[in-house]
């Protein structure tokens, strides 16, 4: 898939990871639309970007989302690039926590439904052009991680729901990708030692080059070797 001149909507992107994908298609001459609740977050971001705007809304609420849809599908006419890369998280031990269903709650309908539906919303108008749509999930997607449990079970659900839609459009001109980063240096992570990751920079390059190569999965850092200990098994009970 082509990396220039396309029209690419990110959640989250704002800060971290979004941000530093919105940084890459920017230098490429692509048309760059940020989302996130915070406005004044979202004014420093298209500080850092050429050729960008934002929208603010919170995907997290129904009407938002649709709302938010609805103005890309209206102003935004060329958009070809759906980037789901908002999340939420939240760090507990399920042993002595009272509140994992709230919490959990919140980490599902962030990660995973939204997603669901925001892809609904805005698949008819994918359809019609050379596009892609790209959900962020995470190494926590593939082994679950203690100190974020429902957060894992969530992206474990979007990788679930990324693998059925990329097989339901593989006869269609919409390429679904799944990236997969590890542990990434951003605030967002800073409760479970952030600061140990690989820089957002990174997972924004694998991404790059993953489209312009038509890698679906784009595994980031330790992620290349977990995912292949997965694919190789997966080989071995195919051939038993």
């Amino acid at each position: 898939m082509k990396t220039t001149n396309n029209t690419v909507f990110i959640s989250g992107g704002s800060a971290g990871i979004g941000l530093e994908i919105a940084k890459s298609f920017s230098e490429k001459g692509n048309k760059v639309i940020i989302n996130g609740r915070n406005q004044e977050r979202l004014d420093k971001a298209l500080e850092q970007l050429e050729n960008a705007v934002a929208i603010q809304g919170d995907l997290s609420i129904e009407n938002e989302r649709i709302r938010i849809a609805n103005e890309l599908i209206q102003n935004h006419p060329d958009l070809n690039i759906v980037i789901n890369n908002a999340g939420e998280a939240y760090y507990y031990n399920l042993a002595n926590n009272t509140n994992s269903y709230e919490l959990a709650k919140k980490e599902i309908n962030t990660n995973y439904l939204t997603i669901i539906h925001f892809t609904e919303l805005l698949l008819p108008h994918l359809l019609q052009k050379d596009s892609a749509v790209v959900n962020v999930t995470s190494i926590a997607s593939l082994v679950s991680y203690a100190p974020v449990p429902t957060y894992a079970a969530s992206k474990a659900a979007l990788r679930s729901y990324t693998q059925s839609l990329r097989n339901a459009l593989k006869e269609t001109s919409v390429k679904i990708f799944e990236v997969l980063p590890p542990l990434v240096n951003t605030s967002f992570s800073t409760e479970i030692g952030g600061e140990n990751g690989i820089p957002p920079k990174e997972v924004a390059d694998e991404l790059l080059i993953a489209l312009e190569q038509n890698q679906f999965d784009v595994p980031v850092g330790q992620t290349k070797v977990v995912l292949g200990v997965f694919q190789e098994a997966l080989a071995k009970l195919s051939q038993n």
